[in-house]
């Protein structure tokens, strides 16, 4: 099926989408090497431990600060990265979901993705990834926020 794309009006409307496309489509697929948002601040990562159980808010209404394990905290992450959402939760809920250990009571699986950060050689992944996609959400927002309104019909 091919994408629907909508007719413009004005052909710089056009162009306004292409851009947009082409830029999330960069953003998107180099997800991983984007850098942390500027304005986020990490606390506790002088001291080398960056393994993941569960991260999670301090409290249930408190999103501008994560706690990503009983040394490092990530704060001041702004309210525009959550507006960027993925399968019904935002980007940053759903790498935290995600990347959590977790065991299967049926079978007695362990899944544990600080094995996947082991096996890549950085024990930073999870958290790079984190701080990744707070600044990719942010990014997208602005992408979406700076496009032409429609009229639909």
């Amino acid at each position: 099926m091919l994408p629907r794309i909508p007719l413009v009006e004005d052909m710089r409307d056009f162009w306004i989408f292409s851009k947009a496309g082409r830029q999330l489509a960069e953003l998107h697929i180099n997800y991983e090497s984007i850098p942390p948002y500027g304005g986020v601040q990490l606390t506790g990562t002088d001291n080398g431990f960056y393994t993941v159980e569960k991260m999670r808010f301090p409290k249930k209404r408190q999103q501008d600060t994560i706690i990503y394990n009983s040394k490092i905290i990530v704060s001041n992450i702004p309210a525009k990265a959550y507006e960027y959402v993925v399968n019904g939760k935002s980007a940053i809920e759903w790498i935290m979901e995600r990347y959590q250990v977790t065991l299967n009571k049926d079978s007695g699986i362990k899944n544990d993705p600080n094995d996947w950060a082991k096996e890549v050689g950085n024990p930073r992944y999870i958290l790079d990834l984190l701080l990744s996609v707070i600044n990719v959400s942010v990014q997208t927002v602005d992408i979406v926020e700076g496009l032409p309104k429609l009229e639909f019909e």
